[in-house]
Formats: structure tokens, C-alpha cells, sequence
């Protein structure tokens, strides 16, 4: 028996979905330092913005679920709100690492997180909209009666 589920997800994994995610956080970080004054790179170099967003997205992948894990407590009596101390935490680590990458104060980072994640969501619209429409669910009127959405395949 062989159950086959939806490709929604397998289009955005792997190493293409990692590239494009980072890009799209170039972007946004890009946008971003041109929006806040406290935070800026050094040269205006596009590949150190990307540098950031690699080193972002890596942390973003690696040390952030530890942070999560972590600060577990702080996170469910805040109702969630603390998530956005550990994106600036994030943020100043990044900057740690990557010295072009300068932020002024960890309000600064607080906001550019804020920022990011605004631009980072109004920017994988298009993409979201696109596999929305690539992915219809089936049509139950033309489908035959008795099989869901993921079907059962022998």
C-alpha cells in the first residue's frame, strides 16, 4: 500500500527552496537597511547582504529552535511575543558574525527583525499565489465518490 500525499511543500525544500528563500531575504534585507537608520552595511555590497541573509537563514535553521526550545516558558507567558526577542537575538548574532553587517542597538535589531519578516512575507506572496494556483485541491463534483484529497493508491 502506497499512500501518495500532496507536492505542495516538495517545490520550496531542498537546496533550489533554501537559494530562493535567501534571495527573497536578500531583498528584504536590502529594502530593510535602506527603511532604518541603525542598521547598515559597510560598502553597500549585495553580496554581503546576501552573506547576511545566508548567515541569518542558517541561524534562522540551527540555533533559533534551541533558542525556541529554550526560552519555551518565556514564550507561551508572553503568548507568543517572545519569538520577536529571539529574532533580534537572531540579528545581533548575525551581526557578530558577519562585521560589515553593523546594527546600532538591540531596539534597532528588534525593528529590523520586524521589518524583515514584514518584507520577507509581502515579498513570497507572488510565489504563495503562483502554488496556489499550480496546487488546486481536486474538484469533488467531477471526482469519484469515496476518495479524499490524498489519495489511496495499491
Amino acid at each position: 500500500m502506497k499512500i501518495e500525499f500532496s507536492t505542495r511543500q516538495r517545490h520550496q525544500s531542498g537546496p533550489w527552496g533554501f537559494l530562493a528563500r535567501t534571495i527573497v531575504l536578500t531583498l528584504a534585507i536590502i529594502i530593510a537597511i535602506k527603511i532604518l537608520p541603525g542598521v547598515r552595511i559597510e560598502g553597500g555590497s549585495v553580496w554581503i547582504a546576501f552573506i547576511t541573509a545566508l548567515v541569518i537563514s542558517l541561524l534562522d535553521n540551527f540555533i533559533r529552535p534551541i533558542l525556541i526550545f529554550v526560552t519555551l516558558p518565556f514564550t507561551v507567558l508572553t503568548m507568543g511575543l517572545f519569538i520577536f526577542i529571539i529574532n533580534a537575538i537572531i540579528i545581533e548574532m548575525t551581526a557578530a558574525i558577519v562585521t560589515p553587517f553593523q546594527v546600532d542597538s538591540f531596539a534597532y535589531a528588534l525593528l529590523f527583525s520586524l521589518i524583515i519578516t514584514a518584507l520577507n512575507y509581502l515579498l513570497e506572496l507572488p510565489n504563495r499565489w503562483l502554488s496556489r494556483e499550480t496546487y488546486k485541491p481536486r474538484n469533488s463534483d467531477t471526482d469519484d465518490e469515496g476518495f479524499t484529497e490524498y489519495e489511496e493508491i495499491e
